[in-house]
């Protein structure tokens, strides 16, 4: 058993991973690698809460996440990396916890609440949606985390695990730690049209985007949009490519864009040449990982069988543990 604290975090194989998802979560999960015991999985069942009429898609998204994964610097060396599914014990916990819970702090959920009325295109109206906090938290305390990484808009999410542990325990006794929520720092990086970078806005680029592809959806973002004419002066504090080049060009070129775009010194068009040349510039070390794995296929099914394994070994054990609180035997 590692003296290291253990941490579990997830992400939907709903769609391409994008520069949002590399600044807010994958980052941080990279950095956390050595400090901490890591589990990190695809929530693949957690992706039929929404798209439950399109399962087919789900499992090629989970190769390529897992892809993206490594190319963005998760080492199944240092992590444990799996799939949901392949873990079954998470859909047993799930079934226990769901006999507890009760429905009033489900229906609380500002996440759900929020989708019910956002996503008009799909019924929502399910036991599996509006359950799914009960399957992340299964998903958490199964492999007893101390913490979950998480942004600011995320810890009702691990509260709610929280409150679930605690009246699993207050009933059965004392099986599960109570989770914390670890706060992680993201920069702020929107999409091409200054709303949050999201596949479903057809705003974001890719981590599998090419050098062009990255210089074309560069060449559509969003400036200035009180700048009409290249004569007059920017507003970079306005400027989503101006955010861009502070993550991405560097202090000097940062400070030199800054009066240049404010004196109408430089204009948008050769600005975004100079972020997408350096964007590009930076990814290049994750595109060649990422070019490598996608030419090993074997390989990566390999990395998600052996994390799943691992995954399944603490599983079984907690869930003999848990029959045995509840009282029900194999």
């Amino acid at each position: 058993m590692s003296s290291k604290k253990r941490i579990l975090s997830g992400m939907r194989p709903t769609g391409p991973l994008h520069l949002g998802n590399l600044h807010g979560a994958l980052n941080n999960w990279v950095g956390m690698q050595d400090g901490y015991d890591c589990f990190f999985f695809i929530a693949d069942w957690h992706a039929l809460t929404s798209d439950y009429e399109t399962p087919g898609a789900i499992t090629g998204y989970v190769n390529e996440m897992m892809i993206d994964w490594l190319s963005a610097g998760l080492d199944p060396e240092k992590s444990t990396l799996f799939v949901q599914s392949l873990v079954p014990e998470h859909a047993e916990l799930f079934l226990f916890l769901s006999m507890i819970t009760p429905v009033p702090w489900l229906e609380r959920n500002p996440t759900y609440k929020d989708q019910i009325v956002q996503i008009e295109n799909k019924d929502l109206s399910t036991f599996g949606f509006l359950g799914y906090p009960v399957l992340q938290a299964a998903d958490i305390i199964m492999y007893k985390a101390n913490g979950v990484p998480v942004g600011i808009d995320q810890v009702p999410h691990v509260e709610i695990t929280r409150e679930i542990a605690r009246r699993f325990n207050f009933l059965y006794g004392d099986v599960f730690p109570e989770p914390e929520a670890i706060l992680t720092q993201t920069s702020k990086i929107l999409g091409l049209d200054r709303r949050k970078m999201s596949k479903s806005y057809n705003n974001a680029i890719y981590l599998s985007d090419t050098p062009d592809e990255i210089a074309k959806k560069v060449s559509q973002m969003i400036t200035d949009p009180q700048r009409m004419r290249r004569s007059d002066p920017g507003n970079p504090d306005v400027c989503n490519v101006f955010e861009f080049h502070k993550i991405y060009s560097g202090q000097d070129t940062v400070e030199t864009v800054d009066p240049q775009c404010r004196s109408a010194e430089i204009g948008c068009v050769e600005c975004k040449k100079i972020m997408a040349k350096n964007l590009i510039q930076a990814m290049e070390p994750l595109h060649e990982r990422r070019a490598h794995f996608k030419a090993e296929p074997e390989r990566v099914k390999e990395i998600i069988a052996i994390g799943s394994q691992k995954a399944r070994a603490v599983a079984k054990e907690t869930m003999e543990q848990v029959r045995a609180a509840i009282r029900i035997k194999d």
